[in-house]
């Protein structure tokens, strides 16, 4: 585009109102500044774009053409500010977050459904990857937030505890019935049971093999599954023992379908939180999140 923005402006402007005078009143710009400003855009399209009477101003053909052209870039341009002006206001924006699917199931639904209640005009994505691809997709900028679990992660990634959870161990009364686990010394607890794990990429598992390592507790038959709904399934049918999440098979515990095993030491809590890029200034709609989530201190 070869034109003065403010030409198309005047032009606007003095098409809308039909009278040069009207024009200038409306941008606060004398006639003649006006005049001239519609000759020389004339001048540069080489068309003509009005028709001058005594009685105002027409719009030649071309001039039609051009006006309804300009006229939608205009309403675009309106439409763009008032979202704008809805985004500060929070009642428009976009939230970008990474989790898990374990995490996304067991403590983010319940937080997403009630703030979307609230702000329902606020647009969440949610991409859901290990700890360690939501990690790179914050350091990226391509997701705004991402709820982990608490790990080393590099300085430029800022942490919020929002809760606590508990690993433990535990399996269906069935295959503890019919394993030798019960009798078996606490160091040696796992050698005889088939322990089912997260894979290796998995967060959780890492912080359960620091675990394992640290009290010398030795294992034998490992089955890794992919992801804590399965673990949890897979134990409830008597497969092994898995480790799990406490608070995530509290309602099987209190039914007795599964039964938490006793361990020599327990497994030390880890926190949860909402973690964000500190060189990716986060958005309005995205701090409103965060405070509406995170417990008051």
């Amino acid at each position: 585009m070869d034109q003065n923005l403010n030409y198309y402006k005047v032009f606007y402007t003095a098409a809308k109102y039909k009278n040069i005078s009207k024009a200038a009143d409306a941008l606060y710009i004398s006639q003649p500044a006006i005049s001239k400003t519609l000759s020389k855009l004339e001048e540069n399209l080489n068309c003509t774009l009005f028709y001058r009477t005594s009685r105002g101003i027409t719009l030649t053909a071309e001039g039609q053409l051009l006006y309804e052209r300009i006229q939608e870039a205009f309403q675009i341009l309106e439409s763009g500010e008032e979202e704008l002006h809805r985004m500060n206001e929070l009642e428009l924006g976009q939230i970008r977050i990474g989790v898990s699917t374990t995490l996304c199931k067991y403590i983010l639904l319940p937080y997403l459904q009630n703030f979307m209640q609230k702000y329902p005009d606020i647009k969440i994505t949610i991409e859901c990857q290990s700890t360690i691809h939501t990690i790179e997709l914050l350091k990226n900028g391509s997701i705004d937030i991402g709820l982990i679990g608490s790990t080393r992660h590099s300085n430029d990634i800022a942490f919020l505890k929002l809760r606590q959870i508990q690993d433990t161990f535990v399996a269906a009364p069935s295959y503890l019935q019919h394993s030798s686990i019960l009798k078996s010394k606490p160091e040696e607890l796992f050698v005889s049971a088939n322990l089912m794990l997260l894979n290796e990429e998995n967060i959780s598992r890492q912080y359960i093999n620091d675990y394992l390592y640290q009290n010398q507790i030795k294992t034998n038959q490992i089955l890794e599954v992919g992801t804590m709904d399965l673990l949890i399934e897979f134990a409830k049918i008597g497969l092994g023992a898995a480790c799990v999440i406490r608070e995530f098979v509290e309602k099987e515990l209190e039914n007795d379908s599964l039964v938490e095993i006793a361990m020599p030491e327990p497994v030390p809590k880890r926190s949860v939180g909402f973690a964000y890029s500190k060189s990716h200034a986060p958005s309005k709609a995205t701090m409103q999140f965060l405070d509406y989530a995170l417990p008051a201190t």
